[in-house]
């Protein structure tokens, strides 16, 4: 990977992902405790990931209703009552956070400082999420894939973003993300960008600096490569 040597600058805003970075990641017993409701081979649980992931994009775009993504899933209509069983399973699995990165966060609001959450998600999902305290407290705007009808790394899903913040030059803003392709769309459209791996020490170094304004140093991804 190539980068250009980093270089300070100033935070008029931040666009921030939510799963795999605020969001954390199902365990492997939520993983089973899903297929078993979804009465999969007992032993099959990657065929069940790779039976859920084909069509989520779709889903996430909010182009597959819950009854038609499941469906997809199964290879057959679930029932009424099964079927609010997988989605609310499915979401439970998606809504715990990382406390680390909330608290890097609050730390980091202040006023004149947007915080856009950009995430790819179902309709279901999106609700939940905005109803808790967290999305609330710290962000200014949320939007998801299922309501702009798009996902990310869509070059208009950070368009949408950009306009949210308020903010017209996209080197000011940093978009935080736990996936090199969609950091890699954003780094295209001129947005700083940080390839999210885990770690908090990332968000500390790029949030927190000391001095009398947010700043940041971020690689600047030339056109063509990774983040």
């Amino acid at each position: 990977m190539t980068s250009t040597p980093l270089t300070p600058a100033r935070v008029d805003a931040v666009i921030i992902d939510y799963n795999g970075v605020a969001g954390l990641q199902p365990t492997t017993p939520m993983w089973t405790r899903l297929a078993d409701l979804a009465d999969w081979p007992d032993g099959q649980l990657t065929s069940f990931q790779d039976a859920f992931w084909t069509p989520r994009n779709a889903y996430d775009a909010g182009e597959l209703s819950d009854l038609a993504y499941w469906a997809k899933v199964l290879g057959h209509h679930p029932g009424a009552r099964r079927l609010r069983t997988l989605r609310d399973t499915d979401t439970a699995m998606w809504i715990r956070t990382d406390n680390r990165v909330l608290d890097i966060l609050h730390r980091a609001r202040q006023p004149g400082l947007p915080m856009v959450l950009l995430s790819n998600a179902p309709h279901f999902l999106s609700d939940v999420l905005d109803a808790t305290d967290w999305r609330r407290e710290l962000m200014t705007d949320a939007l998801y894939s299922a309501r702009l009808g798009l996902c990310k790394p869509d070059p208009a899903a950070y368009k949408h973003a950009l306009a949210a913040t308020g903010i017209d030059d996209p080197a000011r803003v940093l978009f935080i993300d736990d996936r090199e392709d969609n950091c890699q769309a954003a780094a295209e459209l001129g947005l700083r960008t940080l390839h999210y791996t885990g770690h908090p020490a990332q968000l500390e170094a790029q949030l927190l600096r000391p001095g009398p304004t947010a700043a940041f140093r971020a690689p600047a991804y030339p056109r063509g490569t990774s983040c």
